[in-house]
């Protein structure tokens, strides 16, 4: 094994060199604090290469492997002290410690607490958020902070495609007509690093097929691979509308809710979806209502679901409701006559309503979509809303409320 060590230590040194990479966003304050960081995201969302980043800029360096490695396939907790010891042995001592998809060694946070108690700094990655979370509320409780790291941003989207926005924020009309041809690019192909820059389908389809075999069936011991990808085409299909467990159920043949509940569990442990509950004081309530699906990409949903026509409306609040996550909201959606598509919750009531519409067609879908905003902002006594569109920009006052109607692209780089 010490051999072994090294060799790979070695190889993977090499991956340092960032250049040519996006420089991803992380507050400083995260960086810089004592405490452990922990990096989580999905698969391939640019979680290495952040670490590298964070590592390039740090006095110390050498301490880094990347456990999603075949050669480290034996590796286990017995194996760590021997790794500290091979670290030493090859670069000297130093109290920089970077771990690249940790959560693949059992008992991790036990090596890592000791770290962390002789008062060296650890950076830490991961794809696995019910693990990482379990582990790390285990052993590491107050010791940690976390930040999660999703595809690109559309700010960040642009700054991959060498567009430079202006710093006073005030677009021109040539600025407007270039970045929303930017923006129906981003709402297209999504934010996944390697996809955007190389646009290959058969990379998306590995992605997705590692993540649903190892990251699920394998993980969580299932054996039912139709059932799984039913659930996933389904679900892709019919992004963002309700949908209850029950229903979910009788799409995949399967007679006990509970199984698709847990299916569903541990898709979002590898942040490819993500559930959202109708809000409602209730957690029984809460429970029983229909949920609505997310997926953390379009790209993705573009090749898993099945859609007779090309359905920007899904699609755009797919893009808000990731943004939403990248922010840290709380996420539920309204329905009681009229349905919100966002509802932002803040400690124990709503702050902010949200509704997103392609475009303002006709009539009859404008004044839908105004009357489940209104619903949700008298129902939390909440002054003013927001509906985000593809292109409509204006604000109007109805029953004392002010709605603010803004592009999302806008909202998405002047609000982040």
């Amino acid at each position: 094994m010490k051999e072994t060590l090294k060799t790979v230590i070695k190889e993977q040194n090499k991956q340092r060199d960032t250049s040519g990479k996006i420089e991803r966003s992380i507050p400083l304050e995260l960086v810089n604090c004592d405490e452990i960081l922990v990096i989580s995201g999905i698969r391939r969302c640019g979680k290495s290469v952040l670490l590298q980043q964070i590592r390039k800029k740090q006095k110390e360096q050498d301490f880094f492997i990347n456990f999603d490695d075949e050669r480290l396939v034996n590796f286990s907790i017995n194996d760590f002290q021997l790794l500290h010891e091979v670290f030493v042995e090859m670069y000297g001592s130093q109290q920089i410690f970077y771990f690249d998809e940790i959560q693949n060694i059992p008992g991790w946070e036990r090596f890592v607490r000791r770290l962390y108690d002789a008062r060296n700094k650890i950076f830490i990655t991961g794809s696995n958020a019910t693990m990482l979370s379990r582990e790390l509320g285990t052993h590491l409780t107050g010791r940690y902070v976390r930040f999660e790291l999703y595809p690109f941003s559309f700010r960040e989207f642009l700054r991959f495609k060498k567009f430079n926005l202006p710093n006073d924020n005030i677009f021109t009309t040539d600025e407007n007509g270039k970045i929303s041809a930017y923006f129906n690019d981003f709402l297209e192909n999504g934010g996944i690093p390697i996809y955007v820059k190389q646009k290959n389908e058969q990379y998306l389809k590995q992605l997705y097929e590692s993540i649903l075999y190892k990251d699920v069936m394998i993980r969580n011991r299932l054996t039912n691979e139709r059932e799984i990808l039913q659930l996933m085409y389904f679900i892709a299909s019919n992004i963002a509308k309700p949908a209850t467990y029950q229903s979910l159920a009788s799409v995949i043949g399967v007679k006990n809710t509970t199984t698709v509940k847990n299916y569903l569990s541990y898709i979002e442990n590898t942040y490819m979806l993500f559930q959202v509950s109708k809000f409602d004081f209730s957690l029984k309530a809460q429970y029983i209502n229909p949920k609505k699906n997310y997926f953390i990409d379009n790209a993705l949903v573009q090749k898993l679901g099945f859609n007779f026509s090309k359905n920007t409306g899904r699609l755009l609040e797919n893009t808000v409701f990731i943004e939403l996550k990248r922010r840290g909201k709380e996420i539920f959606y309204h329905q009681n006559n009229f349905e919100c598509d966002f509802v932002i919750r803040n400690g124990f009531s709503i702050s902010e309503a949200i509704q997103v519409c392609h475009t303002f067609e006709n009539e009859i879908t404008k004044q839908r979509e105004i009357n489940g905003l209104l619903e949700a902002l008298n129902t939390h006594n909440l002054d003013k809303g927001l509906i985000l569109t593809s292109s409509s920009e204006e604000t109007i006052q109805i029953e004392n409320k002010t709605i603010n109607i803004i592009p999302v692209w806008k909202w998405m780089l002047l609000n982040c």
